[in-house]
């Protein structure tokens, strides 16, 4: 199991802040491609995921929505049908569906909550999870040691509040995918691709300077 922590400083906390024009929607649009960089692979669905979505802009920040979708049984029943197209419009909904003082699970492998972006790391934290932090100053992450179960860290197209940042370095390891800016949708498509390349026995090449 790999597990992501995508974090934005604008994204809105209401279901009706939501609109056609998603780049308009606090960036809503990024949020979307990191849910299907997360999970869908070409005529397929990964089913060892777990994102966490923590969005920070008004009405009501913060809100933590956690996703590891259900995949097996009846759609409406066991299920909801998750697709690239509809991204958008489940978050929307889990939004709308947010209930005060719980964790309320939306639909079968969706939940919501109010939860800050520090208090969920430190919580994974204190359970003794490994976190890493994508920063261009990191570790190169084909030569960094992952555990079974790593946790990664990125943010939005502003990225990482430098507040928050100090924090975090002080609670995950710094990782690199190298020196030059990706999307936010990009870097989780290369950190899936190198975990998925250790898990099929790949070895990376290392070409000399």
């Amino acid at each position: 199991m790999r597990e992501f922590i995508y974090y934005s400083r604008i994204a809105p906390t209401a279901g009706n802040m939501i609109r056609e024009d998603l780049q308009a929607s606090g960036r809503i649009d990024i949020a979307v491609h990191a849910v299907i960089a997360s999970f869908f692979l070409s005529h397929k669905f990964r089913t060892d995921v777990k994102l966490h979505l923590v969005f920070a802009g008004p009405p009501d920040p913060q809100k933590h929505l956690e996703l590891m979708p259900v995949i097996e049984g009846k759609t409406g029943i066991d299920k909801i049908y998750l697709s690239k197209k509809n991204v958008s419009g489940v978050i929307k909904r889990m939004l709308y569906k947010y209930k005060p003082g719980i964790k309320n699970e939306v639909f079968p492998g969706y939940w919501i909550e109010k939860k800050g972006f520090l208090e969920l790391v430190k919580e994974l934290h204190e359970q003794g999870r490994k976190l890493f932090i994508l920063d261009s100053d990191g570790e190169d992450l084909r030569k960094a040691e992952l555990p079974a179960d790593p946790i990664f860290i990125l943010g939005d197209h502003r990225g990482l509040p430098p507040k928050e940042f100090k924090r975090l370095k002080q609670l995950c390891t710094p990782v690199s995918i190298g020196k030059r800016t990706y999307f936010a949708s990009h870097t989780l498509a290369v950190v899936n691709n190198e975990i998925d390349r250790r898990e099929d026995g790949l070895m990376t090449t290392q070409h000399p300077n």
